[in-house]
């Protein structure tokens, strides 16, 4: 990692990691489907410690899962401070690509081959995930449209916030 990667902290900026990990899941699911691969949603990303200038990054990519069109990559990332040697387990991030075809619509991509008990884990996390997500997105949005903003009021009283504007309550 190079200086001009770095914020004014001394620290990567965490839009650089997050370009290598967009390009990293490309990688890996352009070569599983064999095809054009597009990004349609970046999950979990974890930023567990900072990366440094000088560090050596490696991006660790596994296609954990495989739908009829989609994919999901799990990306590892790893600090090396090549002075001393030590790495440091800095990001994991979940990175879901729909494979393209010749006509820019979605295609199917090939079965997942599970030779490990660690892949068949990935791809069950895989769809749990995919399951939380599914069940999160609907209550969330069921919330948000049965929310009444004059209702909930009192919900902000101890929050670090100020009403700007004249309310009923």
């Amino acid at each position: 990692m190079i200086p001009s990667y770095a914020n004014f902290g001394g620290k990567i900026h965490g839009g650089i990691l997050l370009s290598l990990i967009d390009k990293v899941a490309y990688a890996c699911a352009a070569r599983h489907a064999g095809t054009y691969c597009v990004t349609v949603s970046v999950d979990g990303v974890d930023f567990l410690e900072p990366v440094e200038v000088g560090d050596l990054v490696s991006l660790h990519a596994s296609v954990n899962y495989v739908g009829r069109t989609s994919l999901v990559i799990g990306i590892r990332v790893i600090a090396e401070n090549v002075k001393n040697g030590t790495q440091r387990h800095t990001n994991t991030s979940y990175v879901t690509m729909v494979a393209k075809g010749d006509d820019d619509k979605p295609t199917v991509v090939p079965e997942l081959l599970l030779e490990t008990e660690d892949d068949a884990r990935r791809f069950l996390e895989a769809i749990k995930r995919r399951e939380l997500k599914e069940n999160y997105k609907d209550a969330f949005d069921n919330a948000k449209t049965r929310m009444d903003v004059q209702d909930n009021l009192h919900k902000l009283s101890n929050q670090r916030c100020v009403i700007g504007w004249e309310t009923d309550k």
